[in-house]
């Protein structure tokens, strides 16, 4: 786990406290135990953003607040082996439609819109055309958080306002620069991808056999290796970063929600004195 602290500030009480959670697959349930661990500590967050998993993370706690209804779905997807999401499609523009990821997401946060949020909300995705970064707050939620989560050539790209976008971690893993245009000040920014030489540490045993990994995980990995590139950037400007110790933990292992929240507990608990220290500055 690193900490980083960057320049302290203004008196608490004119700020607003940001939290940016990283994409990273099953990695990012990590971030329900830093939300958990920040609740018990009366760390209370201003506004969010979240790419892919961070995004998916960030709604529901933005939507209703509630860490057991959270911990609650991750282990159950995790029973689930996510497989269960998977509604093949003849690869026009993706190997999955997303139509059960869509339904799954609807079940989970309904058709509230950003505006409705109990907590200021945004997520990063990408204009497939464009190659642009689109920040999304707008409309419906389960929209947003569908397009951010649209892994290239796994999924369909998600189709908004008449752009083609994919997973936002393809330029912004980390959304910290989204929390300072929302006016955020401190920001916490939570991280769960590798940062290292090896982008492919935590492969499961299934992808590495002699024929080498598959499609599915070529296709993560590809947003991984990309993403990692992307960390030094996007994690400028950041007044603390979490790092929650799940490399060891493959992109696909959602049945190991349980110890991946752990670790986001533990990451976070060792952050806690600096993070005070800052609020108080």
């Amino acid at each position: 786990m690193t900490v980083r602290a960057g320049a302290l500030g203004s008196l608490l009480k004119d700020r607003k406290i940001g939290l940016a959670l990283s994409s990273g697959a099953a990695r990012g349930l990590a971030h329900i135990g830093v939300l958990e661990m920040l609740e018990e500590e009366e760390i209370h967050i201003d506004m969010l953003a979240g790419t892919s998993m961070g995004a998916l993370i960030g709604a529901v706690y933005a939507e209703r607040q509630d860490i057991d209804r959270m911990k609650h779905l991750a282990i159950e997807l995790g029973l689930k082996r996510f497989s269960f999401l998977a509604d093949p499609v003849l690869p026009k523009y993706g190997l999955i439609r997303g139509r059960k990821i869509g339904n799954m997401l609807r079940s989970i946060i309904g058709d509230v819109e950003f505006g409705d949020l109990k907590i200021p909300f945004a997520c990063s995705a990408v204009d497939i055309n464009s190659n642009q970064e689109v920040v999304i707050k707008q409309g419906k939620v389960r929209e947003g958080v569908r397009a951010s989560c649209s892994i290239p050539i796994l999924l369909t790209p998600s189709k908004l306002e008449g752009r083609y976008l994919v997973d936002g971690g393809l330029l912004d893993p980390v959304p910290v620069k989204i929390l300072k245009d929302m006016g955020a000040d401190p920001i916490i920014a939570v991280n769960v991808i590798p940062n290292g030489q090896n982008t492919f540490l935590g492969a499961s045993q299934n992808n590495r056999r002699k024929n080498g990994p598959n499609i599915l995980s070529i296709a993560i990995q590809t947003v991984n290796i990309i993403s990692s590139q992307r960390l030094k950037s996007s994690l400028s400007g950041a007044d603390v970063i979490i790092e929650p110790q799940v490399t060891h933990i493959s992109w696909g292992d959602f049945h190991r929600a349980e110890e991946c929240i752990v670790q986001g507990r533990l990451a976070a608990q060792v952050s806690i004195p600096e993070i005070k220290r800052l609020l108080a500055g």
